[in-house]
């Protein structure tokens, strides 16, 4: 009996990839067809897939990336994330590149299975949690390119001088930038505002 949902398996780690290759190849109706450890490798690949098993972060073109090509290839293609990243812009930026689901990567084998079934059915998946943490990023407003220049700077200990020289304004002007950050962030200050940042994947150091 032929397999009717084959799978590619993007990830960076190959004992991770054998892993699951080994379950889901066990399961009557599902084949892995092709692998790769890279962005690039994925994008080069030839093999077809019905269903694309990507992480997050990857050498050579980060999980993003790869599902923005992937869609821009076939906008019918479809894409399950599985990463260990939980924070809300990951799933934010994930989804809004075309991913069909988001799962962690201690899920059990049992979840993964039927996430892989449901997306090839043209469902979405999404758990619970994780659900919870796009509804708080989308209730949240957004930053401006601006702002998250200002952030990134920030983050690498520059003054409000040190900002205004880089950014080619006043040190007014910065200011303005660093309240409006404030008030979208919640925080009342440079420190907690890195760190919120940081930890809701807003920026990366």
């Amino acid at each position: 009996m032929k397999k009717s949902i084959r799978i590619f398996l993007a990830d960076d780690h190959p004992a991770l990839r054998a892993g699951l290759a080994a379950i889901l190849n066990s399961q009557p109706d599902i084949e892995v067809v092709g692998e790769a450890g890279s962005g690039r490798e994925t994008l080069e690949s030839t093999i077809a897939a019905d269903v694309y098993i990507v992480d997050m972060r990857m050498p050579e073109g980060d999980g993003v990336h790869v599902i923005r090509q992937l869609r821009e290839r076939d906008s019918e293609c479809k894409v399950l994330v599985l990463t260990t990243y939980d924070n809300e812009e990951d799933v934010f930026r994930a989804l809004e590149a075309g991913a069909r689901g988001y799962l962690l990567k201690d899920t059990t084998s049992e979840e993964l299975v039927a996430a892989i079934r449901q997306v090839h059915a043209g469902e979405r998946h999404m758990p619970h949690a994780i659900a919870s943490r796009l509804a708080d990023r989308l209730v949240r407003p957004t930053l401006t390119p601006r702002e998250l220049d200002v952030l990134r700077l920030v983050a690498k200990g520059r003054t409000n001088k040190e900002l205004a020289s880089a950014m080619f304004v006043s040190e007014e002007t910065v200011k303005s930038h660093m309240k409006a950050l404030f008030q979208k962030l919640g925080v009342h200050d440079r420190a907690e505002a890195v760190s919120v940042s940081l930890k809701r994947g807003i920026i990366r150091l």
